[in-house]
């Protein structure tokens, strides 16, 4: 393991174990007032991503694009997709361009800013790739990520932008198996261009795997759970409590680790391939009673990203503590889900259920954007 970098500040110690840290956070100051440039100098910020969630806030909260929206809304022929889209790519463009350095400086492992495909076309394969190129093809930076949901539909269309050579952010993962399906997707369209002897370096790609939501559900779960327990079954309970999704976590890395290994890769490699890292999501602590970055520093492994939104990045810096954390413990991850399942809780149905909320939460957020931008 790579020793730690020698600094005062926590969030660019995480570069010495692998790890690079990403803002989960975009808005139009952030790149005009040069707050940008000082968190890639001061933190080592290596890239951001976005949802619509994210740009509607952005909107709402500040009359930054009040001028800009009032001139698009000149055009006619445009929507209110179509208006957000071009705000969107604005600012993503503008973000890309000032993380460049770190895209040229790391060869292309990071500097990269997501950019999602309409939530509205999660189920819906052809969409989603047809958008998702129209998308690739605006913004001309060859440090987008496109974002795109691990839905059943969307996981061809995953395969198919990675076998253009698109870089793409597969996100709303949950299940260690839905993570194993996305990673064999990745190798395979690795594998199909290797065939046709097309460039491997060039491809970027992550596995957004959400974290603190399925605390936040297993721990509801449990409180409804517990009246009606026994003591042998109560004590189970109280054994999983905010401890599976960094369980869940860890052992998904685990699998990284047998996925990307072994004469099949090693075959890519040889290529020119790179990994395709985990990226924890959701890293927010939702529970008070919780520390404020326990999903930052119980996450920290070589080869892989952390997308922080701004609250949790401020206290990191203030007082996370870093360590290699990801491959402690794994003994006590396997027994965290096995007591889960002697509870009588199915991970299979909990990181279902949130896969289907994450995809309305994502969907109400994008109706609620466009309603914001037709009445701005």
């Amino acid at each position: 393991m790579t020793s730690p970098v020698t600094t005062e500040n926590p969030l660019k110690q995480l570069a010495g174990y692998g790890q690079s840290i990403w803002l989960d956070y975009i808005r139009r100051s952030l790149m005009t007032s040069g707050d940008l440039a000082k968190l890639i100098a001061e933190d080592g910020l290596a890239g951001m991503t976005s949802n619509p969630a994210i740009f509607e806030k952005a909107i709402v909260g500040g009359a930054e694009y009040g001028d800009f929206l009032a001139e698009l809304r000149k055009d006619k022929s445009l929507d209110a997709k179509g208006i957000y889209e071009r705000l969107a790519i604005r600012d993503i463009q503008d973000a890309a361009d000032a993380l460049k350095p770190v895209y040229l400086a790391t060869n292309g492992r990071d500097g990269y800013v997501s950019l999602e495909v309409s939530p509205l076309l999660a189920n819906d394969t052809k969409g989603t790739l047809d958008e998702a190129l129209r998308l690739w093809s605006t913004v001309q930076r060859p440090n987008l990520m496109i974002k795109v949901p691990a839905t059943t539909a969307g996981l061809p269309a995953i395969e198919a932008l990675l076998s253009e050579g698109i870089n793409v952010n597969i996100t709303l993962l949950f299940a260690r198996q839905r993570y194993e399906d996305v990673a064999e997707v990745y190798v395979r369209a690795l594998e199909a261009r290797a065939q046709q002897g097309l460039h491997l370096p060039s491809i970027a790609s992550v596995a957004s795997f959400f974290v603190s939501r399925i605390d936040s559900a297993i721990d509801a779960r449990i409180d409804s759970m517990l009246p009606a327990a026994d003591d042998a079954k109560k004590a189970l309970l109280e054994a999983c409590r905010s401890k599976v999704a960094i369980a869940n976590a860890k052992l998904a890395y685990e699998s990284y680790h047998k996925i990307f290994s072994g004469p099949r890769w090693d075959a890519l490699v040889a290529k020119g391939a790179r990994v395709q890292r985990l990226l924890w999501a959701s890293t927010s602590t939702k529970n008070p009673k919780l520390r404020d970055v326990l999903y930052v520093e119980e996450l920290i492994g070589k080869d892989t990203v952390n997308t922080i939104p701004p609250a949790t990045y401020d206290a990191f810096r203030d007082h996370g503590v870093p360590r290699a954390s990801l491959e402690e413990g794994l003994a006590d991850a396997r027994t965290v889900m096995q007591n889960l399942a002697a509870a009588g809780i199915s991970m299979d149905q909990v990181t279902g259920e949130l896969l289907e909320q994450g995809l309305k939460l994502f969907e109400d957020a994008f109706v609620k954007l466009l309603g914001v931008v037709q009445a701005a």
